[in-house]
């Protein structure tokens, strides 16, 4: 260690240094007294030596000074001691420093002044009694080198230069080995001094973490001490144990700790398994760490956590355990409820996907195991989004408890039941050795789930559509087996749901067609692969052309041309139906300017559209950006539309009505309440399904009926009919007699471009002026 550093005129990086010198100067304050008594001890001897010699004023200053000197130093030195003092700043070790300086000036005046008067007998005297402090010095403040190095080398250098001076150069040399030796000295005792200080600090800190640990442990109320001796009886009972085990202390000690904490269970021998646990480690006289054991208080049943370590005498023989221990009831609760939470749905009870999951993966390997087959179906309700939009989400999960209380009762002890999560329900069957329990599980789920729910004064009728998958053969791994299921429920629910379908190796090439389907469809629009073809709608009577229904083809540059059957509801699906609508209605008005000014376009709108909020802004962009009067836009509709949220379709349809534009019903008969809907909207025209069409051509009694029976209804409420999918001129003569006013179909035309429609109002007057017809067309 440097020695500026003993000295304490410059302090190291790293560690407590202020600290560190409180410790050095902290032996100061018991020396004061004998310190003072030494300087008035040696002042009278220098005195007496020069008494009848000095001048008597030259001993009164020599008096004064070192007077002076020792009520500063004696200040500087109760300032450093005053209280427990803990840390010593830099100024003040400077003080002390500078108050050592000025006793030694004081010292420095005998032999510098004094010397004149006396001989070398006199001047060797002064020299001894300054050795006399400066061995004393070294010997009480040895622990604080600064102030003996200070004191020594002022009163060294004034006795070495009186020396030189009156040539006594034999003392001189003596003086200076002194101070060296002196250094020396004072410089190792300071460093062994401050190197226990460094110890004892250390000491002093892992002491006081020590404290503050137990201070803390004692006021952790949950925690406590326990002892036992070799009988396994408990000794040294601490308060708060005793309190953990409901009795006092006294009731406590000497008692066999397992009878303490296992209640009942220690006269019947029934002892929990964390119990036996903890015997055969008491036993066994082992250490033990965080042991969660179940134990009995009075009637009670807490978990505790005990961790124990063998107590040895200095023979190492055994002398019992202690440890610690903490009640973790509240925690281990939580922790239950938490792993409750992770595997469980909380609105049904039944299990979540998580669980299901795990237990799909068990079957999986219990089947691969044993050769033996499991199997996994999942279930959506059908017309329950319907349910959730008109009733409230309450209502809703009022009924989703219904939906699992009814399939916890269909099922098996092999089956499992558990939600994935909104209205989507699963079956995970262990052992479906037998193929037709598939089927039965599937056809009782249908026909429980789909009798009548009585929900808030609400009769409500939902279905249910099944898809599985049979593992391993339609899926080797969890995920395999739960996608294939859902392909199968998706095929179930295109059938029109209600139904169960199997996994087909087809569904998966069906699935990727459509997902490289729906990623082109998403670039069709800026890669201008869409087109619109135009159908004409004539009158049935004149066979004028009064309209054309405007029909988006889609060119594929990757795929060709692709069936609207299949895109449209890809687009729908995937809400692309909204661009494309929008594109649709701007490019048919737009063409529709080019036309005679009594000939509609008719624009087909889906459910999709009708939701936005801002459908209404996009009919008015169209109409203003092309210029189309707004009695020439004509939307169809179908009645889906009121199958979701029927006031937001309505109000959507009615700000389009306000601005002239007409609303055709599309796919009249085919929906579910199609009379009712007639009274919710105004519409202008109702288009008759094709269906129907072709089997009044067909002689169909039902299909005649019900043709008469809307243009009737149509007639009464002042709407147009159109009937849609003529092919001969059959077919367009009994329409005509069945009283439809319109008549759309390849009869008269097919889906054609934009150029080739407005061909025919070109044609007017060349090959039949009172009728265009579209056949030359086709």
């Amino acid at each position: 260690m440097p020695l500026l550093a003993l000295l304490g005129l410059r302090d190291p990086e790293g560690g407590d240094w202020n600290r560190l010198r409180a410790l050095q100067f902290s032996q100061i304050n018991q020396t004061i007294g004998l310190r003072i008594v030494v300087h008035a001890c040696c002042a009278l001897i220098a005195i007496w030596v020069y008494a009848g010699k000095a001048p008597v004023a030259l001993l009164g200053a020599f008096v004064a000074a070192l007077a002076a000197g020792l009520f500063y130093a004696l200040r500087a030195d109760r300032v450093l001691t005053i209280g427990d003092r803990v840390r010593i700043t830099r100024q003040e070790i400077n003080r002390k420093g500078l108050s050592t300086a000025l006793v030694a000036c004081a010292w420095a005046i005998p032999p510098l002044a004094f010397g004149f008067y006396g001989g070398d007998a006199e001047r060797t005297a002064i020299a001894l009694l300054i050795a006399i402090l400066l061995l004393g010095s070294t010997l009480a403040l040895g622990v604080a080198p600064l102030v003996t190095v200070v004191f020594g080398a002022i009163t060294g250098i004034a006795c070495i230069v009186a020396f030189l001076v009156f040539g006594q150069f034999g003392m001189a040399l003596a003086t200076l080995t002194l101070m060296v030796v002196v250094t020396i000295g004072v410089s190792q005792v300071a460093r062994i001094h401050l190197t226990a200080c460094l110890a004892e600090a250390g000491n002093a800190e892992k002491s006081e973490v020590v404290s503050l640990l137990l201070r803390e442990f004692e006021e952790n109320q949950t925690d406590w001490l326990w002892q036992i001796d070799t009988n396994r009886l408990v000794r040294s009972a601490s308060p708060r144990f005793a309190f953990a085990l409901g009795r006092s202390v006294e009731e406590v000690e000497g008692r066999p700790f397992l009878e303490l904490i296992s209640g009942e269970a220690w006269e019947t021998g029934q002892f929990p398994s964390s119990l036996h646990d903890l015997a055969e480690r008491l036993k066994r006289r082992e250490s033990f760490s965080n042991l969660l054991v179940k134990v009995s208080i009075g009637r009670e049943h807490r978990w505790w956590e005990l961790s124990g370590t063998p107590m040895l005498d200095d023979n190492g023989a055994y002398l019992g355990i202690r440890g610690v221990g903490s009640d973790v009831t509240e925690q281990r609760e939580s922790s239950e409820k938490i792993a409750y939470l992770a595997r469980y749905d909380t609105l049904t009870g039944l299990p979540n996907r998580l669980m299901l999951t795990e237990a799909l993966g068990d079957a999986l390997r219990y089947a691969e195991q044993w050769r033996t087959r499991c199997a996994f179906l999942m279930i959506d309700l059908d017309r329950f989004k319907a349910v959730n939009d008109s009733l409230g989400h309450q209502v809703g999960d009022k009924l989703l408890a219904q939906v699992s209380a009814r399939l916890k009762a269909v099922l098996g002890e092999d089956e499992l039941c558990g939600r994935l999560g909104g209205d989507e329900f699963a079956i995970v069957i262990r052992d479906a050795s037998d193929r037709n329990c598939i089927q039965r599980v599937a056809k009782s789920v249908i026909a429980r789930l789909s009798q009548p729910y009585e929900v808030d004064h609400h009769t409500l009728y939902v279905g249910a559509s099944v898809g599985s998958a049979l593992g391993p053969r339609d899926g080797q791994t969890v995920e395999e087996l739960m996608r294939n299921a859902d392909l199968a429920l998706y095929r179930a629910k295109d059938d029109g749901g209600g139904e169960h379908r199997h996994y087909e190796p087809a569904l998966h090439a069906n699935a990727e067609e459509r997902r490289q389907l729906e990623f082109a469809l998403r670039r069709a629009l800026e890669n201008r692969e869409l087109e619109l073809n135009y159908q004409p709608v004539v009158n049935a009577t004149t066979e004028e052309v009064v309209s054309f229904e405007a029909l988006v083809r889609w060119n594929s540059a990757q795929h060709g041309s692709v069936s609207p059957g299949k895109f449209v509801p890809i687009a729908e699906d995937t809400r692309l139906i909204v661009p494309i609508g929008t594109w649709v209605m701007e490019q048919a008005c737009r063409e529709a300017t080019r036309w005679p000014e009594h000939v509609r376009v008719a624009v087909n709108v889906s459910p999709e559209q009708l939701f936005e909020p801002d459908f209404a802004a996009t009919v008015v962009n169209a109409l203003s950006a092309s210029g189309l009067e707004a009695r020439r836009l004509e939307l169809e509709v179908t009645e889906s539309i009121f199958l979701r949220d029927a006031s937001v379709a309505r109000s959507s349809l009615e700000q389009c009505m306000a601005l002239g534009c007409t609303v055709a019903l599309d796919d009249f008969g085919t929906g579910y309440s199609s009379l009712g809907y007639l009274r919710k909207l105004r519409f202008s025209t109702i288009k008759v399904d094709r269906s129907f069409v072709q089997g009044a051509a067909q002689d169909s009694k039902e299909s005649l009926a019900i043709i008469r029976a809307v243009v009737a209804m149509a007639d009464s409420l002042e709407m147009t009919t159109t009937a849609e999918g003529v092919e001969s001129v059959e077919e367009a003569d009994l329409i005509r007699r069945l009283g439809c006013t319109k008549i759309q179909g390849y009869y008269f035309g097919r889906p054609m471009r934009a150029e080739e429609a407005l061909q025919l109002f070109r044609r007017r007057h060349s090959d039949m002026p009172s009728r265009i017809s579209a056949r030359p067309a086709a």
